[in-house]
């Protein structure tokens, strides 16, 4: 049985989340379950494709041996453009859990996911093995998850990247980075995306870097952790997983360590 952290009662503390603009609802209820209020700085916004050119990509995707997920918003951008319900049986493999569910809510049907939810874990999934002479739709946005490109083309797969949504970047308004400076409380950083950790840290202001460099940074995989530390974070743990309550538990754990008198 797991060890419940202590939070004193009277004890208020801060989770940042970098999540895209108008996606940190499901983090704001996981931190709240812990105790925690939840600051958002959004390194962008999310904005779904609707051009013929990404129609016809995702039309050429549906005879793929494999559609490769990569997130809820690309799950969610292809169900706009098309029918998830008619995409073939058993092709589907998503990156994570979540991932999965925004897919089957939306009419798929059944879908690869592994409980590993991250790049690693859905190469090493059995519907991701054999590709060789194959066909792999990868459905996504620009950048990021060069790991899965990369591996499907090494084990001898044929390519097709769908790009259904887009990164817009935003600008961290000053009066946000005040606040950030003013907290009245301890703070963790939530890291579920490496690019939004690489797009926010120039824009936060010299000493409050230096402020977050040192206290708590929680990493939805240990690849993550691995580039925080490059970054000069200096304390990062790894949390169990990317979703909202594994980001959430793993940030108060890390200020109020289980059994802490």
């Amino acid at each position: 049985m797991n060890s419940r952290a202590y939070v004193p009662a009277d004890t208020a503390w801060y989770l940042i989340s970098l999540r895209p603009s108008g996606q940190h609802d499901g983090l704001r209820r996981a931190a709240a379950r812990c105790g925690a209020r939840t600051v958002a700085v959004s390194p962008w916004r999310l904005r779904a494709r609707d051009d013929a050119a990404t129609r016809d990509q995702l039309r050429l995707a549906q005879a793929c041996d494999r559609l490769v997920f990569t997130s809820p918003a690309a799950a969610a951008a292809a169900a706009r453009l098309m029918p998830l319900g008619q995409l073939k049986a058993g092709s589907l493999v998503a990156v994570g859990q979540g991932t999965a569910r925004a897919l089957r809510r939306r009419g798929a049907g059944v879908v690869a996911a592994p409980a590993r939810m991250d790049s690693e874990g859905l190469l090493a999934l059995p519907a991701m093995a054999n590709l060789h002479d194959k066909r792999v739709a990868l459905v996504t946005a620009p950048g990021g998850r060069g790991m899965i490109a990369a591996q499907v083309q090494a084990r001898g797969a044929q390519l097709l990247r769908v790009d259904v949504y887009e990164r817009v970047p935003l600008q961290v308004p000053a009066s946000l980075w005040s606040r950030l400076q003013a907290l009245d409380a301890p703070s963790v950083l939530a890291v579920s995306s490496g690019e939004a950790l690489e797009r926010v840290l120039p824009q936060v202001p010299p000493a409050l870097r230096r402020r977050w460099q040192q206290q708590p940074l929680v990493a939805a995989s240990a690849r993550l952790a691995e580039q925080a530390t490059a970054l000069g974070f200096t304390r990062v743990q790894v949390a169990a997983g990317p979703l909202p309550g594994q980001l959430a538990s793993a940030a108060r754990n890390a200020l109020f360590p289980p059994d802490a008198p």
